[in-house]
C-alpha cells in the first residue's frame, strides 16, 4: 500500500493548513513536520482518508478512494479528533478499542491483552498518567488489532513529552511489522531526528550550521 498526499491545503488563503506533500507506504516509517495546535490533526485527518482537503489530492495505490483509505489506515491520538479522553481508565479505554476490533471486549479480556504487553499494572491508571512512549504503544499495538488495517497515521506524540527517538523507534518497529506509518510532528523532533532518519543530513549541513528543513522525511525498515 502506497499513499501520497499532493499539494493538499484547508481554509481560506490555506490558513489552517498550508500547501503540504508527503507519502508513506508498507514497511516505511515516515516523518511529516507540520506547526502550530491544529495544523497536525488536519494533516492526520486528511492523510487517513477522513477530511477532503480544499486543494490537493491524496491518492491509496494511485488511485482517489477516501473510503478505502479510511478502511485501510488507522488514525491515532488526533488531539480533539480521536485522543483518549485523559480521565478514563486504560482498562476502560482498551475494553472500548478491543470492541472496534470485533474482539471479545470485557474487563478479563481487557487485562488479559493488557497483561500481553506486561502492562496489566496500569489498568486502573488514567490515560493522562501514563508514560509517552507506554501510550504510543498501546495506541499503536490496539490499532493494528482491527481487521483491514495496513497502516496508521499517528498524530503530534511529541505532545505528550518524552524523547523523540522512543515513538521514532516504535514507529519503525510498526514499519518492520509490514504496516505504512504516517508520524505528524513538529519541528524540534524533526530535528532531533534528522540524523537518525538521515544519517548524512549532520555531514551536508556541515559544521555550525543546519541542512534545509523538508516538510517530510523518511526511514525505511
Amino acid at each position: 500500500m502506497k499513499v501520497e498526499i499532493s499539494g493538499v491545503a484547508k481554509g481560506p488563503k490555506q490558513r489552517a493548513l498550508p500547501v503540504t506533500s508527503t507519502a508513506y507506504e508498507t514497511g516505511t516509517a515516515t516523518l511529516a513536520c507540520v506547526e502550530t495546535e491544529q495544523r497536525p490533526s488536519l494533516l492526520g485527518l486528511i492523510a487517513s482518508g477522513r477530511m477532503r482537503p480544499d486543494v490537493g489530492e491524496v491518492l491509496i495505490d494511485g488511485e482517489a478512494n477516501a473510503r478505502d483509505l479510511r478502511r485501510r489506515v488507522a488514525l491515532l491520538d488526533a488531539p480533539e479528533v480521536c485522543d483518549p479522553e485523559p480521565n478514563v481508565l486504560v482498562i476502560g479505554f482498551v475494553e472500548e478499542e478491543l470492541m472496534f476490533a470485533g474482539l471479545r471486549a470485557d474487563p478479563i479480556a481487557a487485562r488479559r491483552w493488557l497483561e500481553k504487553l506486561d502492562l496489566r499494572h496500569l489498568a486502573t491508571t488514567q490515560m493522562a498518567n501514563v508514560a509517552p512512549a507506554t501510550r504510543i504503544r498501546m495506541l499503536c499495538e490496539l490499532a493494528v488489532l482491527r481487521r483491514g488495517i495496513e497502516g496508521f497515521v499517528l498524530v503530534s506524540p511529541d505532545r505528550h513529552g518524552g524523547e523523540p527517538e522512543v515513538w521514532w523507534a516504535i514507529a519503525r518497529e510498526f514499519a518492520e511489522r509490514g504496516y505504512a506509518v504516517l508520524v505528524i510532528a513538529g519541528r524540534a523532533s524533526e530535528s532531533v531526528l534528522r540524523p537518525l532518519i538521515h544519517p548524512q543530513a549532520r555531514l551536508q549541513a556541515g559544521v555550525g550550521s543546519r541542512a534545509e528543513h523538508t516538510e517530510t522525511e523518511e526511514a525505511a525498515s
